[in-house]
């Protein structure tokens, strides 16, 4: 046993090693070199493995995924576009697909608005630090973790018994003698799970927003409060029109995390109980009913409804910095 554990140990520091003496060999070459050579080593050595990395972890996987959605289960035979077919046409995906459009809809608005809101409340508090970092503080949890934390919280038992559901246990002391089974209530259920990733989001977006919020400069908010801008007014006509581009970039960020969302629905129910998303679909398809071509169709949809977010977003960060 020793001696297996030394010979993988061995290997995995000759790995390092010669890895790292790629690197200083490259280094060397790159700094002896001169003229033309020179520049072209470096913009080697620089791009080269990015590059490298992004054609492994992207670029190739991404290929591989389309090719592989356009034939059937075991790869055996070209179905051409069979499986989007089967993936726009069957009822039980189209529920699955409705279920990732409301998500994608109502986490992201709620998070920014509640962030927005926290961000404007917080600062004008004292301490703010302390309400900041303990707002913020879901966001170093992960989505498997706030999954076990808020399954407690929505945990059922017979009303007769003692409960250990945090929501069920105030409906009964408000008087509401029989609380439903929070997780199998169709569609309560998906808004429930929508909550956790309010709550891990949420912190995130209120400290960008308060960000920006201090950002903006004095001169215009003066500006604004001798015209007679005071409260809704001074935030309706300045405030939201100076972080328009911050509340756009925060509100695509987290779309792009709901649209990906796999956790909380993996951990919580599984997707049962008509909660299913579309990434969670596509890791049934793949790993439960081992079917490459359906789980490579999905995953197409879902990087198709990733890119224009991802742009739209990598757009809007440039349209600032060129303000700046």
């Amino acid at each position: 046993m020793w001696a297996d554990t030394s010979v993988k140990f061995g290997n995995m520091f000759g790995a390092v090693a010669g890895f790292l003496g790629v690197l200083l060999l490259l280094f060397y070459l790159a700094g002896a070199a001169r003229g033309r050579l020179s520049r072209r080593l470096a913009i080697l050595l620089l791009l080269g493995p990015a590059i490298l990395l992004l054609l492994v972890g992207i670029v190739i996987p991404a290929i591989r995924t389309i090719y592989l959605s356009l034939f059937n289960e075991d790869s055996t035979k070209f179905l051409g576009a069979g499986n989007y077919t089967w993936a726009f046409g069957n009822s039980d995906i189209h529920q699955v697909l409705l279920n990732t459009l409301l998500w994608i809809v109502v986490a992201p608005l709620l998070t920014t608005g509640l962030g927005l809101v926290l961000a404007l409340l917080v600062d004008r508090l004292r301490g703010q630090a302390i309400y900041k970092s303990l707002i913020f503080m879901p966001m170093a949890i992960s989505f498997v973790g706030a999954s076990i934390i808020w399954k407690f919280v929505y945990a059922y038992r017979d009303p007769s018994q003692p409960q250990i559901g945090l929501l069920s246990q105030i409906c009964l002391w408000l008087g509401w003698h029989h609380p439903p089974n929070w997780i199998l209530s169709h569609p309560l259920n998906n808004f429930l799970l929508m909550i956790i990733m309010i709550w891990v989001q949420t912190g995130f977006a209120m400290v960008v927003l308060s960000a920006a919020i201090k950002a903006i400069p004095e001169d215009i908010t003066e500006a604004a409060v001798l015209d007679g801008a005071q409260g809704w007014r001074l935030f309706r006509n300045v405030t939201i029109p100076m972080i328009r581009s911050t509340i756009i970039v925060v509100l695509t960020t987290v779309m792009i995390t709901t649209l990906k969302l796999f956790d909380i629905i993996r951990t919580m129910t599984g997707g049962n109980f008509g909660t299913q998303v579309l990434a969670n679909e596509m890791y049934n398809q793949a790993f439960t009913e081992f079917n490459n071509g359906r789980a490579g169709a999905l995953a197409v949809l879902l990087f198709l409804a990733v890119v224009p977010l991802v742009a739209y977003n990598v757009a809007m960060l440039r349209k600032e910095r060129g303000i700046r």
